[in-house]
């Protein structure tokens, strides 16, 4: 009797075991699955912005300074006591550029083209002998004798700029921060003096006409100069300085050129 008890308890027992539901047992396998996540995480490193490839970029038709228009301040270094200037020279710049970026990184570019410079210097009862005959250019007091009230000397380039350019965002190069350095060669078209309202040396007036003189005879006929430009979008700075002499070595001062100002950039 005793083994028939023993062995229903036991059955009684196993049964209710195989009875119970899995929600009831130890979740073993949610706890390793929990443990395989976080180590995941943890071996996983934080993904890295990836670098731009400017190579990838196309920016054929951009466009990048292809037209250019600068007007500024010229004022020249060696310039002698007698040319004694007034007023404010300036200097106009017309230019039109191709711009060739680079393949492997097209924030860099070169600039090249063709255009016009041209510069006029006010005189204050200085005569300017562009026309003379004597071996080198004369800038001669007037103040004593016959003057023009108004009176410059004007000359023209024609010139072929070439720049190494870099914007810091070419692909929205009208609001860029940019920058460019170069260099331009000119040669001379014309140089002229021109002369308005004729009075003495009081001041009346003698004659109220134009005079106009012109010749390139003191004057080399090709200028080499280093340029720099700077701004943002379509609106800069720039500034530009002659290497070589503006008057033949033997014909009058070394007077090398420069300029500063503004440019406006487009197309």
């Amino acid at each position: 009797m005793k083994k028939v008890i023993v062995a229903a308890a036991f059955l009684i027992t196993t049964l209710d075991v195989f009875s119970q539901t899995p929600d009831s047992l130890p979740q073993a396998t949610d706890t390793l699955t929990d443990t395989l996540k976080v180590n995941e995480q943890i071996a996983t490193p934080a993904t890295q912005p990836k670098k731009k490839d400017w190579s990838k970029v196309s920016l054929a038709n951009r466009p990048n300074d292809h037209f250019m228009f600068q007007l500024g301040y010229e004022g020249w270094t060696g310039k002698p006591d007698s040319a004694r200037t007034k007023g404010i020279p300036r200097t106009l710049n017309i230019y039109f550029m191709l711009d060739l970026p680079f393949k492997t990184d097209p924030r860099f570019s070169v600039g090249l083209g063709l255009g016009i410079s041209s510069a006029g210097v006010y005189f204050d009862k200085t005569r300017v002998g562009v026309a003379d005959n004597t071996n080198t250019l004369q800038f001669e007091d007037v103040s004593n004798r016959n003057n023009f009230k108004k009176y410059k000397l004007a000359y023209t380039y024609l010139e072929v700029p070439v720049e190494l350019r870099f914007s810091r965002d070419p692909e929205n190069d009208g609001k860029s921060l940019k920058f460019a350095l170069g260099a331009k060669v000119g040669t001379l078209l014309n140089v002229h003096t021109k002369g308005k309202t004729l009075q003495d040396a009081e001041g009346r007036t003698i004659g109220n006409y134009t005079e106009k003189l012109a010749s390139r005879q003191y004057f080399e006929s090709i200028r080499l100069a280093g340029t720099a430009r700077v701004g943002i979008g379509h609106f800069g700075l720039f500034g530009a300085y002659q290497i070589n002499n503006f008057i033949k070595d033997g014909s009058g001062p070394n007077i090398r050129p420069f300029t500063i100002g503004f440019t406006f950039s487009g197309l």
